[in-house]
């Protein structure tokens, strides 16, 4: 699993993270989950898909909004080579 080696660097991970959606002073809790948050500065969303569409980019464009992290990263695990299926996000 990944969060076992980002953990053994001592990083504080939080899988499935929760994260409000606030709009017009309405709050809607768990309005998203965040497959992996990074010591609440990056997050990672995971898919094991053919290919990556526009919708999963705006997919993790939207958790980094409400999150408010400048970084995310979208790996695809599918690929023959995983270096080919990681995006890179950041403001």
């Amino acid at each position: 699993m990944p969060d076992v080696r980002i953990k053994k660097l001592n990083f504080s991970v939080e899988k499935q993270k929760s994260i409000p959606v606030i709009y017009k002073e309405i709050k809607i809790n768990c309005g998203y989950r965040i497959d992996m948050m990074v010591e609440n500065r990056g997050l990672l969303e995971l898919k094991a898909i053919e290919s990556i569409t526009n919708v999963h980019i705006a997919q993790i464009l939207t958790y980094r909004r409400f999150a408010y992290v400048t970084i995310g990263r979208l790996i695809n695990f599918k690929l023959t080579r995983l270096k080919d299926g990681i995006k890179r996000f950041v403001i």
